[in-house]
């Protein structure tokens, strides 16, 4: 029993130390398991660092990469950026150089006409200045009139009924025998006229025999523009190429805000068509830079100089004249570019040329000769900008140093009177200028003078007292009045009439004659309802 309480007690014992054996081998075993597993997470970790590490190089690559490359690439797009904002700026800037030019050209041009104004202000001053005198004077003949008024009427206030009539009729006659004076002297004037019936009858025949158009061409000196662009293209780059056409051309070139529109201004009639051409030209073309500009030039001379000698040789021959020096051909050309208040001095020269022959033929006179005086009269116009003197007398020198007979030095020198007249030719030439200058459709009369003779004209109709409206009509040879009916009868009506003729013949000039009709009606108007 006791061995085997002791065998029970040994077992027990042994089974304990083996459970304690057994749990420090677990214990052992678990620690070496939390080791190894340790030890591989350790691993695991190191791995991971490792493949993150070498992540983040390589993204730290890529970054340093992109950075190089952005580095690169940066510089280049702020020069794009640069560049463009520059080119910006630079089209601003030549925007602003032609407004700061067509600013500049309307500050002369603004002068220019301040100048003008200024001008006229002095010339109108100077005219108030004498009607102010004349006032004066009239004021002091108005103030003795009514003084001398006042004695009659002091006489006439003592005076019986057929005394004062027998006065008043005294006055009235002397105002009549004055009328019929003036009537008297207008009557002499047209018997004079008249006794040259056979002078006239020459002239006539010679205006009915040429028939000559109404207009002429007059020279252009305006090119027409396509556009605003081309308008900058024709300037330059800060006005280079308009300052190479003005010296080439020898011409003001003037560029303003009228669209479509470009200006060439010389007083060389000659210079200012070359320059036209030259212009038309190049816009034409399109290429326009100094080079070019003087190349076009130079060309548009060859084919005016052309032109001229073809419409100088032209002339000539339409006017049958032989043996005519080169040099007068060349400024008959020349003459075609130049105008007189709207001729064409060559036009006119030839029908002065016509008419001057027709007029010597039947005075028996020799019609080559008057032909040739004609032809050459106005010769020294084609030099007149040049040559200093009036037109007569640079022609009259020119037909002396090439040899022209002494009837044609005469006539050309002395169709406007500057000369004496030693042949029979220069009347016949005076005559025959006057007859193509004043033809109808020859001239035209400036518009600035044409409007201020209306003016004028209604003006004094107007200062009357009693007229509500003037008008002027017929180009100014008539001019319509209609009075207050209530204010001025029928008799006052005929002295206003007359009172207002006197005064336009003594402050006004004009052609022919200015018809005056005055009008005083009585208009009654009432409505049926």
């Amino acid at each position: 029993m006791n061995t085997m309480r002791m065998l029970a007690e040994f077992s027990v014992g042994a089974y304990e130390l083996i459970l304690l054996l057994i749990g420090i081998a677990l214990v052992g075993l678990t620690w070496m398991v939390f080791k190894l597993m340790e030890r591989a997470r350790r691993g695991i970790t190191a791995r991971e660092a490792e493949a993150i590490k070498h992540a983040a190089e390589i993204e730290a690559q890529k970054i340093v990469a992109q950075a190089e490359a952005q580095a690169k690439t940066e510089p280049l797009a702020l020069r794009d950026t640069f560049d463009k904002e520059t080119e910006v700026t630079r089209k601003e800037l030549r925007e602003e150089e032609r407004r700061v030019a067509k600013r500049e050209d309307m500050i002369d041009q603004k002068l220019e006409t301040v100048n003008t104004k200024e001008r006229l202000l002095d010339a109108a001053d100077k005219a108030v200045i004498e009607k102010e005198k004349a006032l004066a004077a009239k004021d002091r003949q108005m103030n003795e009139l009514i003084a001398q008024r006042k004695a009659q009427l002091l006489k006439v206030a003592n005076l019986s009924m057929d005394e004062a009539r027998k006065l008043l009729l005294e006055q009235v006659d002397k105002e009549m025998e004055r009328e019929t004076a003036q009537l008297i002297e207008r009557r002499l004037a047209e018997a004079k006229d008249t006794a040259e019936d056979q002078s006239r009858e020459i002239v006539i025949n010679a205006i009915q025999r040429f028939a000559a158009e109404h207009t002429v061409d007059v020279t252009v000196s305006t090119v027409t523009i396509p556009s605003d662009d081309m308008k900058g293209r024709v300037i330059g780059r800060e006005g280079r190429n308009i300052r190479a056409f003005e010296k080439a051309t020898g011409v003001d070139v003037i560029v303003d805000d009228t669209p479509g529109a470009v200006v060439v201004s010389c007083f060389d009639p000659v210079r200012r068509q070359v320059a036209r051409r030259a212009l038309e030209k190049l816009i034409q073309d399109g290429r326009i830079h100094p080079t070019r500009i003087e190349e076009v030039v130079a060309a548009s001379q060859k084919e005016v100089n052309k032109q001229i000698m073809e419409a100088g040789k032209k002339a000539v021959l339409e006017a049958k004249i032989r043996g005519m020096h080169n040099r007068f051909i060349e400024l008959l050309g020349r003459l075609q570019f130049r105008t007189s208040y709207g001729q064409n001095v060559l036009q006119h020269s030839l029908e002065v040329a016509y008419l001057a022959q027709v007029i010597a033929d039947q005075l028996g006179l020799n019609g080559q000769i008057a032909r040739r005086c004609g032809l050459l009269h106005d010769i020294g116009k084609a030099v007149d900008h040049e040559v200093e003197g009036g037109h007569p007398q640079i022609g009259a020198d020119l037909c002396k140093r090439y040899g022209e007979r002494p009837e044609v030095i005469n006539a050309v020198g002395g169709h406007h009177g500057d000369l004496e007249a030693t042949s029979f030719y220069t009347p016949i030439i005076s005559a025959a200028d006057a007859i193509s200058a004043s033809r109808p459709g020859a001239r035209r009369e400036t518009l600035e003078r044409y409007v201020e003779r209306l003016q004028k004209l209604e003006g004094i109709a107007t200062s009357f007292e009693g007229v509500k409206e003037a008008y002027a009509i017929q180009a100014g040879r008539e001019v319509r009045v209609i009075v207050d009916a209530s204010t001025v009868d029928d008799r006052l009506s005929t002295k206003i009439a007359r009172d207002m003729a006197r005064r336009i013949e003594e402050e006004m000039e004009y052609p022919g004659e200015v018809k005056v009709t005055l009008v005083r009606e009585v208009r009654c108007v009432e409505y049926a309802r």
